[in-house]
């Protein structure tokens, strides 16, 4: 079997267990090519060739990941999803079994589910127009303020340092949205309207019901309190009620496959944690569907007997 290993030596502190995988996954006759990533890289380069290979494994934290995934989007590649960063939640979204052995196993098993991407559009108040892919959140509003404000922190005190932010800006400004879903426009105040591939956090709570990276749409979230300290309601709810089917206090819930979001004032937008630069006055979403190939094991909630690679 030949397999590519793309890895960010700069990843969080659990970046030394990819060797692990690497000795558990390897058998007599496999090639391995491991490829660091540059820093600067987006993966165009280090996947150039992505599709020689009988398994890709990217490894890294969630922003290197979704970069990644974004580059081997509808190019049918066996990819798996190896967690090196400070929160991993694209891998804790697939609930896969966290030891290298497990994820190693995963592999040689093959199963798989077709999931989804997000892709973004924006133009910054400078006229600057980009895009970018998201696996996970893109929003504007206050997301995008405690991103921004953890960045200094994250290597120090990893994922404590977005409470931190949090707390250094606990009464946000409120915003009004406009908000287009499949052609259905909505208005709404709020201090964030955050557009998800998936919507699992930490601890395994979902922000909302039914959230899922496989079903061909976006969620749209609206943070609808000024304060807070409130939004720590919905995370203390979800601990007791994980897959939201209470509903979460002070959070409103859209689903689409096209997304368009506008604000009345400029405020800071963020992609899967990465903070843009200048400001924007909303953005363009809309669901790539079924483009990634990921490696899942039998107990995530993905798993599908009739999704299989034979590898061996």
């Amino acid at each position: 079997m030949r397999i590519l290993i793309v890895h960010n030596l700069k990843s969080g502190m659990s970046s030394i267990d990819v060797f692990d995988f690497v000795h558990a996954l390897m058998r007599e006759d496999d090639e391995i090519v491991i490829r660091g990533l540059d820093s600067s890289s987006q993966g165009q380069q280090e996947l150039r060739d992505a599709e020689s290979f009988d398994l890709v494994v990217v490894s890294g934290g969630d922003g290197t990941v979704t970069s990644l995934l974004y580059e081997l989007r509808d190019r049918n590649v066996l990819t798996c999803v190896f967690p090196s960063g400070t929160a991993n939640l694209v891998f804790e979204n697939l609930a896969n079994a966290p030891e290298p052995a497990s994820i190693a196993k995963a592999c040689r098993d093959g199963y798989f589910v077709r999931a989804d991407f997000g892709e973004i559009a924006w133009t910054d108040t400078d006229g600057n127009s980009d895009s970018r892919g998201f696996g996970l959140m893109a929003g504007s509003g206050y997301d995008a303020v405690l991103m921004r404000e953890a960045i200094p922190n994250k290597q120090i005190i990893g994922e404590a340092a977005y409470f931190t932010a949090a707390l250094a800006n606990a009464h946000p400004k409120v915003e009004h949205f406009t908000i287009t879903v499949d052609g259905e426009t909505f208005e709404r105040d709020g201090i964030a309207c955050i557009v998800a591939n998936t919507a699992k956090m930490q601890a395994d709570i979902q922000i909302v019901p039914d959230c899922s990276m496989s079903d061909g749409k976006l969620d749209v979230i609206v943070l609808e309190t000024s304060d807070a300290v409130q939004l720590l309601v919905p995370i203390f709810t979800g601990l007791f009620d994980k897959q939201a089917k209470g509903g979460r206090p002070f959070i409103e819930h859209f689903s689409g496959r096209e997304i368009e979001v506008s604000s009345d004032s400029p405020i800071p937008m963020q992609v899967d944690g990465d903070t843009i630069p200048g400001m924007v006055m909303g953005y363009k979403a809309h669901v790539i569907p079924q483009c990634n190939k990921l490696v899942v094991d039998q107990a995530s909630p993905y798993f599908d007997r009739r999704n299989r690679v034979e590898l061996g």
